[in-house]
């Protein structure tokens, strides 16, 4: 059941995910294109996602997105200051400015970044810890994980435990998408597109998710005759053999990666797996170190120790 939907406002829009946004064009929706969609939208009884452009957006587009409840991803480079300030989530593509950043406990944070450029900014990210309540490290190039990359990325999370373990017996509840949403989720929490969430792109038209749209892929639907996604089942983790059985219930289960792939929307490939893994574990590692720290913290989740990294190798042919 579609819950959400995501509307970049422009090609440049932010992306707040593994995705890039699409290079030398800044096409904006038409005003009368996001009127429909709101409609629209209201009608479903969603919850409206914005996703903004460094330069902003006119002042046409504004009078409708204001008409309507909804959350504000905004660029940290975002030019606009009153909707830097207003934004519900801020998103740094790259690392600069961020020692200087305002940092608020009031707004979510999202890094995106290569996974090992990530390896080299723990200092980085340990300090920024101590100053955001959320956290969300978007790495941007799962398709190249590589068993070279393993061992660096165990280490770089494994690195972050003890400033976590330092900020939640001091009261501050910090959370990390890779660390501390597996020790407090009981199911799968996926990204879902396609079953819970859909995009309305700049071109007027419906797509699984931004990533389909910039990616060259067919649309699923127009704001005149609504969505009409073909095999609508095989976006839900039901019909994910794999996943649901997993308890990697971090792991984004990006249906885009899935399609690069494994050329599957319901089937991941190994990089996606293996990194999601490694954070289950580190995850362990994190709830018992605060256990130790914070006695009987969690003390009814359990994450159990597993001899593997990819699923399709404890399948006994």
């Amino acid at each position: 059941m579609i819950k959400y939907l995501i509307i970049p406002l422009s090609d440049n829009a932010v992306s707040f995910c593994h995705y890039n946004a699409r290079k030398g064009s800044s096409a904006t929706i038409e005003t009368e294109t996001l009127r429909k969609a709101l409609i629209w939208a209201m009608k479903e009884n969603l919850s409206v996602q914005f996703l903004y452009p460094s330069e902003g957006v006119g002042k046409n587009i504004e009078l409708i997105i204001n008409t309507i409840d909804h959350t504000d991803i905004v660029p940290a480079d975002c030019r606009d200051n009153n909707r830097l300030k207003g934004a519900d989530i801020v998103v740094f593509n790259t690392w600069d400015g961020i020692e200087t950043f305002g940092f608020r406990p009031d707004q979510s944070y999202i890094i995106r970044t290569t996974t090992e450029i990530l390896i080299n900014h723990r200092d980085g990210i340990q300090a920024l810890l101590k100053k955001v309540n959320r956290l969300n490290i978007v790495v941007t190039d799962v398709p190249n994980f590589n068993p070279e990359l393993h061992n660096g990325y165990q280490e770089f999370l494994e690195s972050l435990i003890p400033t976590i373990v330092e900020e939640y017996s001091s009261g501050h509840m910090v959370q990390l998408n890779l660390l501390t949403d597996r020790i407090m989720l009981t199911g799968m929490n996926n990204c879902n597109a396609g079953n819970e969430s859909l995009t309305l792109a700049p071109d007027g038209n419906f797509y699984t998710c931004p990533a389909f749209y910039f990616d060259g892929f067919p649309a699923v639907g127009t704001t005149e005759q609504g969505p009409d996604i073909k095999n609508p089942q095989l976006y839900r983790l039901s019909h994910a053999p794999i996943c649901r059985i997993c308890d990697a219930y971090q792991c984004k289960r990006c249906v885009w990666h899935n399609q690069q792939l494994t050329f599957e929307v319901n089937t991941p490939g190994k990089q996606q797996c293996v990194m999601a893994h490694i954070e289950r574990n580190a995850s362990r590692k994190l709830l018992e170190a605060l256990r130790k720290a914070m006695p009987g913290f969690m003390s009814e989740t359990i994450i159990q120790e597993i001899k593997y990294l990819d699923p399709f190798d404890n399948i006994k042919i």
